[in-house]
């Protein structure tokens, strides 16, 4: 269970279309005076090199992060509003102006927090959870940031609700096993219960499994059922590896090519400006990241 490691994916298409919406949220949160709550289930190790060895077996990055910025500065276009912050978010990690760091979602989100915003990470893997204790230290931030070695579905439970009753949930699972598909339903299901109000956040791949194709569509109900508004935005930079997931990312730390071609994110509770937001910034990924004639994105919603 423990052979996903995000290092080889850092800085992919995924990961532009996660932190981009990522970013927009906590800069939701940040607009009240009232302090909030980010909780990330599946932080990783924190931060990550775009040249270690790892990085450069999967190249994904190359495609992604790397590939946007290529293709912008090519055509001479000028980022949208949203994909502008992540990418100035990304040159505040690398001052000297080359990019050879990537921070993950507890770096970003920490970047935006106020004083007297809270900062949950789990990680169960071994490695990637002493490697997050230690770039947390270096952080500074005392109280702020708690880590935890723990598996994130069930330490999510003793956060909600949160303190102030203002709060984002980020579930990323690796979806290495199966089983990961139906515990972030339960787990979606279990906090909406303790959590009615917050703002969840699911990452997914898109590929050919049936837990994929139907993940999207259950977090649809569970969201009708409190009626509650939601948001579903995809995004396919090419055509490609549509396997299973173990497909996708390889074994024993080795990505097959070409990789994941498409993921998701599905948005409980979203801020009421992300959507217009997204509109913008989605035919802009597919624009400078796309490779193919299958390449695009789709966006829906519902209240």
């Amino acid at each position: 269970m423990f052979s996903y490691r995000h290092a080889y994916h850092a800085g992919n298409h995924a990961d532009v279309l996660k932190h981009t919406v990522l970013i927009a949220i906590v800069q939701y949160m940040t607009q009240k005076e009232v302090g909030f709550t980010v909780v990330d289930t599946h932080a990783g190790a924190g931060i990550y090199r775009l040249d270690s060895d790892a990085a450069e077996l999967s190249k994904e990055a190359e495609e992604g992060l790397r590939q946007l910025l290529k293709s912008a500065a090519d055509q001479g276009i000028e980022l949208e509003e949203m994909l502008g912050e992540y990418v100035q978010e990304l040159e505040r990690f690398n001052p000297s102006g080359s990019l050879k760091v990537y921070p993950g979602s507890p770096l970003i989100a920490q970047d935006y927090l106020r004083r007297h915003d809270k900062l949950k990470l789990f990680e169960l893997h071994p490695t990637d959870s002493r490697m997050l204790e230690k770039h947390v230290e270096q952080l500074r931030a005392g109280r702020q940031i708690n880590c935890y070695k723990e598996d994130g579905f069930e330490g999510l439970k003793k956060m909600l609700p949160p303190p102030t009753r203002r709060g984002v949930v980020l579930m990323d699972p690796s979806y290495e096993m199966k089983s990961d598909y139906a515990r972030v339903i339960s787990s979606v299901q279990d906090s909406l219960k303790r959590f009615v109000t917050g703002t969840y956040v699911v990452w997914y791949p898109v590929i050919a499994r049936p837990e994929a194709h139907d993940l999207p569509r259950r977090l649809k109900v569970l969201s009708q059922e409190v009626r509650k508004p939601w948001l579903h935005a995809t995004l396919r930079i090419k055509s490609g590896q549509m396997g299973s997931q173990l497909d996708v990312l390889g074994t024993n730390n080795s990505p097959k090519r070409p990789g994941l071609s498409a993921s998701g994110l599905f948005i409980i509770n979203p801020p009421h400006t992300l959507k217009a937001q997204l509109k913008v910034s989605l035919p802009q990924m597919v624009e400078l990241m796309g490779q193919d004639a299958l390449a695009g994105f789709t966006l829906e919603s519902g209240s």
